[in-house]
């Protein structure tokens, strides 16, 4: 028995067990349907954003080494601390650190807030005024009992200490005792399983707290942060799916016209999702923003899927097929095209399974397993309830509503989709050649797409669109201000936030060499780097710390120049006793930011040339990095946010190439084995290739970048847009077998399948499209180009594929023609 017997075999048993069984198909497919429910209580909610895509990056490891050893003045999303941002017309007047200073007490007063400590503008002046000030509560008092001058000569002093200014706006001003705007870090005693919902409670009390404070002060942290973007997920689902579902339920009724066949669609569409969200839950893979794709996805090829079914189906019954033969004959026509279409559809999402990225990996894995549920459900359940449905509605009576195909070749539309065949006929070489001219050129412009990975990606707006808070309640989505506080903190704060590269350097800094060895590197820097003078690097260290504290201090110079071989101010032995006796000097506090308490670690902090691109500036970093005899790690969060991008962009090639490589080969080797027809495998593919070409040009042209959720669009393109060619050719497989015609095939095609296929291209870009609707920007931008994919793909298989097989067939005539007349000579 050939591959193609076998597999004809095994269909006709399958439609053999639907069609004459399909109560148990029923039963089965329902029991399994409440298997999965369980499921649903164990999915996990990832509110994702940034952390979720640097986790394990070597350079975000080190960046978290930096924020756990050194001391920073300005950090704004660590695990164990929430920020309190406060603007005011003087922030520094003695009534405004009062008002913060009884924040301060209220968080202290609560033991489930956990504050451990505080670092800021208050404890640091009213320390600077009473050293023994040690509580909030002795912080208040202090900044009460002292008279505004105390408070301003305390300012002063404090005009040089980092930790200080560097929590004040940029408009610090020493001399009059102002500021605009400050940031107080509350450190908490979390024990290690508090986890992110524990964090996300005790900064939401801190907000309230905060707000009953007569001056503008504000929470921030990563638990607001990761609690607005879980909101904005809920928010998003609320507005999009039932406009998704409202969209499905339109276009079921324009295809099917029949309430019972809509209730059957809708029963499928329902059970996909189940099964798709219950795997989720028992398989332990997060649902994060990303996967608010993914039941939009489903639902739309599902769609599809129900359409082709019912539409084939219908145009048997109206051959005068009875409904079991009717259905078995549809069903024998589809299978291998929805197997097809599957698999397909399979490497086209499961293709972001190679990324190195977690969020993009499980998408990847959650849209290739919804492909199978959906692929079962509506190829084997849907069938048998049509079968029942039918059958019961015959022996109650009740009369068909409309049971026509979507499209014939006497119908407008079925004119307007055979169009292009007609035209294919005279000039398909013209026709093809101008297609691979245009997809070249649109594909070559496309390359130039740009990447990006940004907060703003994953965050709401700063001000959601008004036609969505008209909206009632529940759909009305709540109120954010994360952004808002983001772009406060760019305000404000540029001078703290400025693009830097770290590097973070391990090893025994007690060594007479180790400082030398430390600036050596600095005289020749990478360009992006060379900003100082003379081209040298501007950087920080514990050697600038160590010569400044020098220039003030003579008692400290004299041990420097003590220890300072060459006379270049940099010591180079004894340097236990240096960072000793500078650790214990007022500059302990900036020492502090540079080297660790055992002298095992520093961070050396270079300025960014302004013209340098992220890329520049992470190359430069690594560059820089090598030059060092110790382990050195170039980070900071350009190079963080580069390197994210980087495997972004790298993710997007290669799920398009392991998408387009498995795919054609997929359907060379099917329709070489089905049909003895190897080639079209490849003519299947074409289609599509262009359509990306043209989704590739048009994210250029719109500004769209590649970002974390739409580097995917590439290979879930494939996925998406393959089922159009599939069907369309199959379809033709079997009017060309009946003709052996290739024109009068392509055009009956076009007038029955591709009646379906617009109606399905209609839903699945319409309903996918709805995903603009959503409250932050990447899913909007994926929702759009989706819907692009969609219908490239739909226009590309009409416009496309008939001139494409038009040249198969005379490829194929001819390989026949001249295997014939050699056939009598190898005889």
């Amino acid at each position: 028995m050939s591959f193609s017997d076998g597999v004809e075999t095994a269909i006709d048993r399958l439609n053999t067990v639907i069609v004459e069984r399909p109560r148990t198909v029923i039963l089965v497919f329902l029991l399994l349907t409440g298997g999965f429910i369980g499921g649903l209580g164990a999915i996990q909610v990832n509110a994702g954003g940034l952390d979720a895509f640097t986790e394990g990056l070597p350079e975000q490891e080190a960046l978290d080494n930096i924020n756990r050893n050194f001391e920073e003045p300005f950090q704004t999303d660590t695990q164990t601390t929430t920020q309190l941002i406060r603007t005011d017309e003087n922030v520094l007047a003695k009534e405004s650190l009062i008002r913060e200073a009884r924040v301060l007490e209220r968080v202290a007063s609560r033991p489930d807030l956990r504050m451990e400590a505080a670092s800021g503008p208050v404890p640091l002046l009213a320390q600077t005024l009473n050293p023994s000030a040690t509580t909030p509560e002795e912080y208040r008092e202090t900044l009460e009992r002292e008279p505004p001058s105390a408070i301003e000569q305390a300012i002063r002093e404090l005009e040089e200490n980092s930790r200080f200014t560097g929590s004040l706006a940029d408009d610090f001003n020493p001399t009059s005792a102002s500021a605009s705007g400050s940031i107080t870090t509350i450190s908490h005693d979390f024990p290690e399983n508090f986890g992110d919902n524990g964090l996300t409670a005790v900064q939401t009390e801190i907000q309230a707290i905060a707000e009953d404070a007569p001056s503008d002060i504000r929470a921030f942290g990563s638990g607001t942060t990761q609690s607005e973007i879980t909101q904005s997920m809920s928010d998003s689902l609320l507005v999009v799916m039932p406009v998704v579902i409202l969209l499905l339920l339109f276009f079921l009724v324009v295809a099917y016209r029949d309430p019972i066949d809509v209730v059957l669609g809708l029963i499928a569409l329902v059970m996909t999702i189940i099964w798709t969200f219950g795997f989720l839950g028992y398989a332990k893979i997060p649902f994060s923003q990303q996967m608010i794709s993914v039941p939009v996805l489903l639902l739309a090829v599902g769609v599809d899927f129900g359409i082709h079914i019912i539409n084939r189906y219908r145009e048997e019954t109206e051959r005068g097929f009875e409904a079991v033969e009717a259905m078995r004959e549809a069903n024998s026509q589809l299978m291998v095209a929805f197997i097809i279409v599957t698999v397909t559809a399979v490497f086209g999402f499961g293709a972001n399974v190679v990324s190195d990225l977690a969020p993009i990996r499980n998408l990847g894995i959650a849209s290739a397993i919804g492909i199978v549920f959906t692929f079962l459900i509506f190829g084997l359940f849907l069938p048998a309830a049509k079968l029942v449905s039918d059958d019961i509605r015959k022996r109650l009576g009740i009369p068909d509503f409309n049971s026509s195909p979507i499209a014939s070749d006497e119908s407008i539309l079925g004119r307007v989709l055979a169009f292009p065949a007609q035209v294919s006929r005279y000039a398909p070489t013209l026709i093809v050649l101008v297609l691979l001219l245009g997809g070249a050129f649109m594909g070559a412009y496309g390359s130039g797409v740009g990447t990006s990975f940004e907060n703003e990606d994953f965050l709401p707006p700063e001000e959601v669109p008004a036609y969505l808070t008209e909206l009632p309640e529940p759909f009305s989505p709540g109120e954010y201000t994360i952004t808002e506080t983001i772009n406060l903190l760019d305000e404000k704060f540029t001078s703290n936030q400025g693009d830097t590269v770290k590097l973070y350097i391990e090893g025994n800094f007690k060594q007479d060499h180790a400082l030398e060895a430390l600036a050596a590197p600095n005289d020749n820097p990478p360009e992006s780097l060379a900003v100082g003078p003379g081209g040298q690097a501007q950087s920080q260290s514990i050697v600038t710390v160590i010569k400044s504290h020098a220039n003030e201090n003579d008692d400290f110079a004299a041990l420097v120049n003590r220890n300072d071989k060459n006379d270049n101010g940099i010591p180079d032995q004894n340097l236990g006793l240096i960072y000793d006796e500078l650790f214990a000097s007022s500059a302990g506090s900036q020492a502090e930011r540079y080297l660790t308490e055992d002298y095992r670690a520093v961070q050396v902090e270079y300025t960014v040339d302004t013209d340098a691109s992220q890329s520049e500036a992470a190359a430069a970093g690594a560059e820089f990095a090598e030059k060092f005899r110790t382990e050195a790690t170039a980070t900071g969060g350009v190079i963080v946010r580069s390197t994210v991008m980087d495997r972004i962009f790298q993710s997007a090639i290669q799920g398009l190439g392991l998408a387009i490589g498995l795919t054609a080969a997929f359907l060379v080797i099917v329709y070489g084995a089905l049909e003895r027809k190897p080639l079209l495998g490849v003519v299947n593919v074409f289609p599509i290739l262009v359509a990306i070409a043209f989704l590739l040009g048009t994210m250029r042209y719109m500004g769209i970048t590649l970002n974390a959720l739409t580097a995917t669009i590439l290979s879930i393109s494939i996925g998406v847009g393959i089922a159009y060619s599939v069907h369309t050719t199959h379809r033709f497989i079997d009017e060309y077998d009946a003709t052996t015609d290739a024109h009068e095939a392509m055009m009956t095609t076009l007038t029955g399948t591709g009646g379906a296929l617009f109606g399905s291209m209609l839903t699945t870009a319409l309903g996918t499209g709805a995903l603009a609707l959503a409250i932050t920007p990447i899913l909007g931008n994926f929702g759009v180009l989706i819907a692009l994919s969609v219908i490239y793909s739909f226009l590309m298989a009409v416009i496309a594929l008939p001139p494409a097989i038009l040249l198969w067939e005379r490829v194929y005539e001819f390989d026949s023609d001249l295997l014939g007349r050699l056939r009598p000579a190898l005889q």
